[in-house]
C-alpha cells in the first residue's frame, strides 16, 4: 500500500461498518465482548496502517479522513469505532515520534500484518491523570523491564501490543515520562477488573497488572509530554469525538425517519414533531461543523509543532472534547423526544437505547470536569494571541 484517497478510506471503513460491525453490534453490545468479526474485516481492508507512513507501507491518510472513517463505523457500532479510534491514536503516536530502526520495524510490520495497538496510560492511584505516573521503566543494558497497575487497558487482551506511559527511570518525577511499545509476546497481562458498563461494552476497558520486558529501541526518544501534546491529546479528541459525531448521525437518521413515517400518514398536515427535527438538525450541523474544523486543524498545523504544543491549542482541543460530549448526548435525547416510545423501545427499529447509553459514556471518557479544571488553569495565563 502507498498511499491511497481519502474517499477509499472512508468507502472502506464504511463497507466495513455496513456490512459486519453494523449485524454483529447488538450482540457484541449484549454479550459485552470484543467486535472480533469487525476487527477482522478492517484488517482485510488494510484500515489498521491508515495512519503509518507510505515509505512503510501504511496507508499515509491524514487526520481528517481517518476522522470521517470512525464517524462512519461508529453510526452502526460504537464499539468498533471506539476500537478503532484508539488504535489509530496510538499509531499516530508511533508515526510521528519514532526515532529508532526498532520503531520503524514495528510501523512496517502494522502495515503488512495489520497489528492492532492498544494503551495503557491510566494508573492505579492516579486516575485519569496520564501526565502521571509511579511506575518506571528499568534499564539493564540494552533490555528493559516495566511493571504498570493500569486503571484501564482497553482490548489489552486482544492487542498486538500496548504503549504504555512510564517515568524515565526510577529517579525521576511522576511527570518525567516516555511511551514504551510493549509488545504482546513480552507482556503479561492480569486482569483485576472487569467491564460490565452501560455503554461502549465492546471496548472491553478491563484494569491489568501489566509486565513487559523488551529492547530499549522500543522506548519512543521524544518525551511524553512532548507526545501528549502534540499528538497523543489532539488526535484522542478528535478521534473520540468523530465517534460521538456517528452517534448522533445516526440518531438523527432515525429521528428523521420516524417523522418521515409520521407524515406518509397525512401529508397535507406535518407532524408536531417535524419542527423538533429541524431543531435537532441543527444541533447536530453545529456538532458536525466543530469536529471537521478541529480535524482539519490538526492537518494544516500538523507539522508545525510549536503551534500544537501552544496553550492556545490545548484549549481548542480541550474544548472541542467537552462540548462533543455534551453535544452528543443532546442529540440523541432529542431524537427519542422525536421518536417517543418507538425510540424509547428496544424492540424497534427506531430505538435509540444503545445509542444513548454509548453516548453517556462521551462525558465520563476523561471527566468533563477534569478537562474544564484543566482549561481553567490555563486560561489564567493564555494572553488569546495564540
Amino acid at each position: 500500500m502507498t498511499g491511497r484517497s481519502a474517499s477509499d478510506l472512508v468507502r472502506k471503513a464504511a463497507k466495513v461498518a455496513d456490512e459486519v460491525a453494523g449485524p454483529a453490534a447488538d450482540d457484541v453490545d449484549r454479550q459485552a465482548r470484543f467486535p472480533r468479526e469487525a476487527v477482522d474485516a478492517l484488517r482485510g481492508e488494510g484500515l489498521l496502517s491508515a495512519l503509518v507512513p507510505a515509505e512503510l507501507g501504511g496507508g499515509d491518510d491524514d487526520l481528517q479522513a481517518v476522522s470521517e472513517a470512525v464517524t462512519a463505523l461508529a453510526r452502526h457500532c460504537a464499539s468498533t469505532a471506539m476500537v478503532f479510534a484508539m488504535h489509530q491514536i496510538q499509531v499516530a503516536c508511533m508515526a510521528r515520534h519514532r526515532g529508532h530502526q526498532l520503531l520503524d520495524d514495528y510501523m512496517a510490520e502494522i502495515s503488512a500484518e495489520q497489528r492492532l495497538l492498544a494503551s495503557a496510560t491510566t494508573e492505579i492511584n492516579i486516575g485519569g491523570d496520564v501526565r502521571s505516573s509511579s511506575c518506571a521503566v528499568e534499564r539493564d543494558g540494552e533490555r528493559f523491564t516495566l511493571a504498570k497497575t493500569a486503571t484501564v487497558i482497553s482490548y489489552g487482551e486482544y492487542a498486538d501490543a500496548v504503549l504504555t506511559t512510564a517515568r524515565r527511570d526510577p529517579e525521576a518525577p511522576p511527570s518525567d515520562q516516555v511511551l514504551v511499545l510493549c509488545r504482546a509476546d513480552e507482556v503479561t497481562l492480569e486482569p483485576i477488573s472487569g467491564w460490565d458498563t452501560l455503554g461502549f461494552r465492546g471496548t472491553c476497558s478491563l484494569g491489568f497488572k501489566l509486565t513487559a520486558a523488551g529492547d530499549v529501541g522500543c522506548i519512543l526518544p521524544d518525551s511524553f509530554g512532548d507526545i501528549s501534546a502534540q499528538t497523543m491529546l489532539p488526535v484522542s479528541h478528535i478521534l473520540w469525538a468523530s465517534v460521538w459525531l456517528g452517534l448522533a448521525q445516526e440518531a438523527e437518521a432515525r429521528a428523521r425517519k420516524f417523522v418521515q413515517k409520521e407524515a406518509r400518514k397525512n401529508p397535507s398536515h406535518p407532524p408536531p414533531s417535524a419542527l423538533r427535527l429541524a431543531e435537532l438538525t441543527a444541533v447536530l450541523q453545529q456538532m458536525t461543523q466543530l469536529v471537521r474544523a478541529a480535524s482539519r486543524q490538526f492537518d494544516e498545523q500538523a507539522d508545525d509543532r510549536e503551534a500544537l504544543a501552544s496553550i492556545g491549542f490545548a484549549i481548542s482541543m480541550n474544548a472541542l472534547k467537552v462540548a462533543a460530549a455534551d453535544l452528543v448526548v443532546d442529540v440523541v435525547n432529542r431524537a427519542i423526544v422525536i421518536c417517543g416510545m418507538a425510540g424509547y423501545r428496544e424492540d424497534s427499529p427506531f430505538s435509540l437505547g444503545r445509542i444513548l447509553r454509548d453516548a453517556h459514556g462521551a462525558q465520563v471518557m476523561i471527566n468533563n470536569d477534569r478537562i474544564n479544571a484543566n482549561n481553567a488553569q490555563m486560561l489564567l495565563v493564555h494572553r488569546g494571541s495564540e
